[in-house]
């Protein structure tokens, strides 16, 4: 036990001297691969990280979490961090390398929680064989941030960089599990619905899936549907490969339970996030091929064709609406579940 021992985040953990050291040295260090990618890693606590780089071309990317409630069901904000950088690299053909982790904590925030919260992203990175590399911990007054942001920086290496714009007329749409499972996840832990059926956000690393479909081959572009959810992936990537994309209504997997509450709260679960899920474009000539693969993994069970791309409308989704219709599918303005990443 510490001797400067607390159940709670106070402002000397953010401090920079003693108390912030054994924060990070009994709390984060233990929990993390930390000298795997070059000659200076997390351990040093230097004032940066020494790395040597794979063969390969670098991805990077980052964003912020500031998810509400940080506990819900199927992960908390520790998951979801690790998973948002992690799935931005996949998504682009690069197989997650290294990480960072900084962390703004509300004083007064127990440490018992952010323990938990930490464990997770370090599960998920573990899972990967990712290396957290570099870091940073501030702590704020009581009421001048909401408990906890965590920010997270991820470096992939791919072989063969895919981008979301590489759409061609003939592809077809893929996704690989049902849509709007987290963002509904979210607003029932947030409205303290008990729902029949345990709904669960989707939050999980997809770098296996992404894996499987490339070593099939064909795949001309990828996303994953997080804020705006598959409306918002598909008329992105339709715009940027000006082309037009057809999509069978029918075929989208949406869980029943989710839909009933989408119904419920009038909401559309096409424009709600997903976070373990991901949209390729692919080839026609392997894209059986492609789904085979993805079902021979756990989490691409349900992955389906959705759709094909098409010369027509370029720039729109257009959903056939499987009883005569047709109708566009509009760019969401945003997200409807705000706070959902």
């Amino acid at each position: 036990m510490s001797r400067h021992a607390s159940e709670h985040v106070v402002g000397l953990h953010g401090a920079g001297g003693e108390v912030m050291g054994e924060l990070i040295r009994e709390l984060v260090l233990p929990r993390f691969r930390v000298r795997a990618a070059g000659p200076v890693g997390l351990d040093a606590l230097d004032d940066g990280a020494v790395l040597t780089p794979p063969p390969g071309e670098l991805v990077i990317t980052t964003d912020s979490h500031v998810v509400k409630p940080l506990f819900f069901p199927g992960g908390d904000i520790g998951r979801l961090a690790a998973c948002g950088a992690v799935n931005d690299l996949a998504v682009m053909g690069a197989r997650p390398w290294v990480c960072t982790l900084a962390l703004v904590l509300e004083e007064g925030f127990p440490l018992r929680d952010l323990r938990t919260i930490v464990n997770s992203c370090a599960e998920v990175l573990s899972e990967l064989g990712v290396a957290l590399v570099a870091g940073d911990t501030k702590v704020m007054g009581r009421g001048e941030v909401d408990g906890l942001v965590i920010n997270t920086t991820g470096l992939g290496v791919a072989a063969r960089v895919v981008t979301d714009s590489g759409l061609r007329s003939g592809d077809r749409i893929v996704v690989t599990g049902p849509v709007g499972d987290h963002g509904m996840a979210l607003m029932a832990a947030r409205a303290e619905l008990k729902l029949e059926g345990g709904l669960a956000s989707d939050v999980a690393p997809v770098w296996s899936l992404v894996a499987r479909a490339l070593a099939v081959g064909g795949i001309t572009a990828m996303k994953d549907p997080t804020r705006g959810g598959l409306a918002a992936a598909l008329n992105e990537m339709a715009r940027k490969a000006g082309v037009g994309i057809e999509i069978e209504g029918a075929a989208v997997p949406v869980r029943s339970d989710v839909r009933g509450l989408a119904e419920l709260l009038g909401i559309d679960p096409w424009q709600v996030a997903c976070e373990g899920r991901v949209v390729l474009g692919v080839h026609p000539d392997t894209v059986q091929g492609v789904v085979e693969a993805l079902r021979a993994d756990p989490q691409g069970l349900d992955a389906v064709v959705i759709g094909v791309v098409t010369d027509a409308y370029a720039g729109r989704v257009i959903v056939d609406t499987g009883v005569g219709g047709r109708r566009f599918l509009d760019m969401p303005l945003g997200d409807p579940v705000p706070r959902i990443c």
